[in-house]
């Protein structure tokens, strides 16, 4: 027998040592999803425990531990789903990692709603059923809890199909579904859900068409002329300030409702005072970012980086104030029905319950929040940071032009509508270049019709399953919840 060559034996080890490591490797990728759906299992747990300590344990608390769990479940799919408009065209630009996205987003997230989330909710989620119209408060904490399961039901498999849908709508569908289950059609305020069906169109068009003006802008005031780092020094302080104002009224407005109430009028003052300081501040620090920039689109990508970045916090700060109500609302409602065995229209919420939500969206965008960053940051159209800035700063202005007229929006809509409007005005203003060249071509050398159609710069599937899920998210919240409802009555709570 011939002794085999020592070098042969240690090429077959390093083999096999390499198949256990891709082995390894794949095993831990399919076991990924179960990993976050067993995290977001621990979390809901302790959050029903917490509320069953909190609530001293007694048998009658039992619906409060069990809507506890359903809180807990909607804000995680909350942070799993509509975190995504605020830090997706960020990360799309590649203005920041996906980590760094999710570290930012998760703190600013948990402080928007720990320090400035609303301590009064409207628990008949602003206006759609009357509370008068319930037989009892116990057919109220039914219909509350079964709003709050179905909408997170209803996200969750939105998330699932890789669809961004405002939280809002769906705990508005849930709150019409399980009223209509309680009491008859007649309990809903249809004028309400009008305006509301009416925000469908409002809030992404809108969005859409502020976000492409200012796209032109910047093509016609800085990329499109001669000098661009000279047009860049005099006009990116001119958006950073306006990005400031935005932000600040948006904040002052949406923000600092539970320090002190603020108009529409004072907003935009603070606002005015905001965008002037920041304009003046910046305009030295662009002078000096700029200094031995070469004159190329490329260049200017480098002074939107930073402004970008610190209107994705902004915007997950003010996302946390305001749309964690969506989570821990309902939640509230049954903890003071249950309590004072009765309801009111607003109720304080225990720091308990925002607390619950405030780590529950934070949990469910650390576990779930990468895919539906991903899709809103670079699957819908293709973003540089002037085109996410763009983006961000749409948000903040269409959120305060809506409130000032007074019409309900969803941060959602608004926010993907501003992707998808600078995706469509590329096609356009691509398509209008392609025409200008071809003219001065030989018919030979034009570029063919089909050609030019078949680039296109939005894809279109996307559009299409965003586009539906928007129509239907209300209705099927609503029939989850009226199904959520005959269901929990049945087992009685």
């Amino acid at each position: 027998m011939t002794q085999q060559d020592p070098s042969y034996q240690w090429k077959t080890l390093d083999r096999d040592l390499n198949r256990l490591s891709r082995f390894e490797a794949a095993s831990m990728y399919t076991a990924r999803p179960l990993v976050g759906v067993g995290a977001s299992l621990v979390f809901v747990t302790l959050a029903a425990l917490a509320a069953a300590v909190l609530t001293g344990g007694e048998p009658q608390s039992l619906v409060v531990v069990v809507a506890a769990a359903f809180g807990a479940y909607m804000a995680i799919n909350i942070g799993a789903n509509d975190v995504a408009n605020n830090m997706g065209p960020a990360v799309g630009a590649k203005a920041l990692s996906m980590a760094g996205a999710i570290v930012i987003a998760a703190v600013c997230e948990s402080a928007g709603a720990l320090l400035a989330g609303g301590d009064v909710v409207s628990t008949i989620s602003k206006g759609i059923i009357d509370p008068a119209g319930l037989a009892n408060a116990q057919t109220f904490i039914w219909a509350m809890m079964a709003a709050l399961l179905s909408a997170a039901i209803w996200v969750n498999i939105a998330t699932w199909v890789g669809a961004p849908v405002s939280t809002t709508h769906s705990v508005v569908g849930g709150v019409m579904g399980a009223g209509i289950a309680a009491a008859g059609l007649a309990t809903v305020s249809w004028p309400t859900m009008g305006a509301i069906a009416a925000s469908w169109v409002i809030s992404p068009v809108l969005g859409g068409v502020i976000a492409a003006a200012m796209l032109a802008f910047i093509k016609w005031r800085i990329i499109y002329v001669e000098d661009k780092i000279a047009a860049a020094r005099t006009w990116v302080p001119v958006l950073i300030g306006l990005m400031a104002a935005a932000f600040a009224a948006y904040l002052a407005l949406k923000g600092l409702k539970r320090l002190v109430k603020i108009d529409i009028v004072t907003a935009l003052a603070i606002g005015a005072m905001a965008g002037l300081v920041f304009t003046a501040l910046s305009r030295p620090l662009i002078r000096r970012q700029s200094i031995g920039l070469e004159n190329r689109n490329k260049s200017l990508k480098v002074l939107f980086r930073v402004p970008l970045v610190v209107s994705a916090a902004l915007l997950s700060f003010a996302h946390g104030a305001n749309d964690v109500a969506n989570a821990v609302g309902p939640l509230a409602a049954v903890v003071y029905a249950q309590q004072a065995s009765g309801v009111a229209g607003e109720v304080a919420i225990p720091l308990w319950v925002m607390v619950i939500g405030a780590v529950g969206i934070s949990v469910g965008l650390v576990l779930f929040g990468p895919k539906l960053i991903g899709m809103v940051g670079s699957q819908i159209t293709k973003l540089n940071p002037m085109r996410a800035y763009c983006v961000a700063l749409s948000a903040a202005v269409t959120v305060i032009a809506a409130s000032w007229l007074g019409l309900p929006v969803s941060s959602t809509h608004i926010a993907v509508g501003g992707v998808f409007g600078v995706g469509f005005f590329r096609e356009w203003h691509a398509e209008r270049r392609a025409r200008t060249v071809n003219k001065d071509r030989a018919p030979a050398a034009r570029m063919p019709k089909q050609e030019r159609a078949r680039r296109k710069l939005v894809r279109r599937s996307h559009f299409m399953t965003i586009i539906a899920a928007w129509v239907i998210t209300v209705p099927a919240a609503a029939l989850l919840s009226a199904l959520c409802f005959v269901l929990l009555r049945q087992i009685g709570f």
